[in-house]
């Protein structure tokens, strides 16, 4: 900082104009302090690059409403919204009654396929394998794979919910 200018004394001369202004902007005692104080904190980072020390208070003016376009810009791009509010807007929550399987449940499942759908399947989400993968290490053509995965995930998924013919989603291809 220059030696021209005490930090504590550009405090006292300017904070209550300071405040003012940024009250008369926030209409909020709370962030109307917290924008003084961040307009200081930027001083004490950066005053000392000023050439001219008695623009200090134009500087000073300059900086906190440079915050508080900042700050609006922010609240314009996310605006805080009471979770009631936004209800609609959220994602169903609900869970699938196959993520509620515990994995010890969803092994013994598998290992009650048949061996044509249970590699496959271990080789897919067990050891992430891509289809493309498991089609050489099984040597069987890449739809094989993919129709061996899909009947393999009903079959897995009605074991596990006892439901017939379960509606199953397909992965897609890694």
């Amino acid at each position: 900082m220059s030696p021209s200018v005490d930090f504590e004394c550009l405090v006292r001369s300017h904070y209550r104009d300071l405040y003012h202004f940024a009250f008369s902007l926030v209409r909020n005692p709370s962030e109307a302090s917290d924008l003084v104080q961040e307009t200081f904190h930027i001083w004490a980072k950066k005053g000392t690059q000023l050439r001219e020390q008695r623009s200090a208070k134009s500087w000073l003016f300059t900086t906190l409403h440079r915050l508080f376009l900042q700050a609006c810009r922010h609240q314009t791009r996310f605006p805080e919204i009471e979770l009631t509010e936004a209800q609609g807007e959220l994602p169903d929550a609900s869970v699938d009654p196959a993520a509620k399987l515990d994995s010890e449940a969803v092994l013994k499942a598998l290992e009650e396929l048949d061996p044509g759908h249970r590699a496959p399947l271990a080789l897919y989400y067990l050891e992430d394998y891509s289809y493309r993968e498991i089609a050489g290490i099984l040597e069987v053509p890449l739809g094989t794979v993919q129709s061996r995965i899909s009947r393999g995930k009903a079959r897995l998924l009605e074991k596990l919910t006892g439901s017939p013919g379960a509606n199953v989603s397909e992965g897609g291809a890694k």
